[in-house]
């Protein structure tokens, strides 16, 4: 078995993985497909694309019918970073276009961590362990 996240877009999955290979190193896609001039979503976008981040694989999409919901913080990705430099490149990088959720700073349960929505919507939380 294996567990992969799945994140939907509509019409920015291209995008989303060009600013996610570009703030984490070895990053890569591994798969794309593309829908073509019969649809059912608009040619050239994703159908179906696999990445890797940090040796991890995500499956994203281009959703052709537009959906009343989005992303929402309640489901995060959650990264245990290697060190205090790569959880506030990753932050810094992450947050520009999105949104603060939690500043970096110690808490009680992460001697340092920080919280953000990306540009795209999608939720990120940075742990020093």
């Amino acid at each position: 078995m294996r567990l992969t996240p799945f994140l939907m877009f509509t019409g920015q999955a291209q995008a989303a993985m060009d600013f996610y290979l570009s703030l984490f190193p070895e990053a890569r896609i591994t798969e794309i497909e593309r829908y073509g001039p019969a649809g059912p979503g608009a040619e050239g976008t994703v159908l179906k694309a696999r990445f890797e981040l940090g040796g991890h694989s995500l499956l994203c999409i281009d959703s052709p019918p537009v959906h009343a919901f989005g992303f929402t913080p309640s489901i995060s990705l959650f990264i245990d970073c290697d060190d205090e430099a790569q959880l506030r490149r990753l932050f810094d990088g992450l947050v520009e276009g999105g949104q603060v959720l939690m500043p970096v700073d110690a808490y009680p349960f992460s001697r340092l961590y920080g919280w953000v929505q990306d540009r795209f919507g999608v939720s990120w939380q940075l742990n020093l362990p």
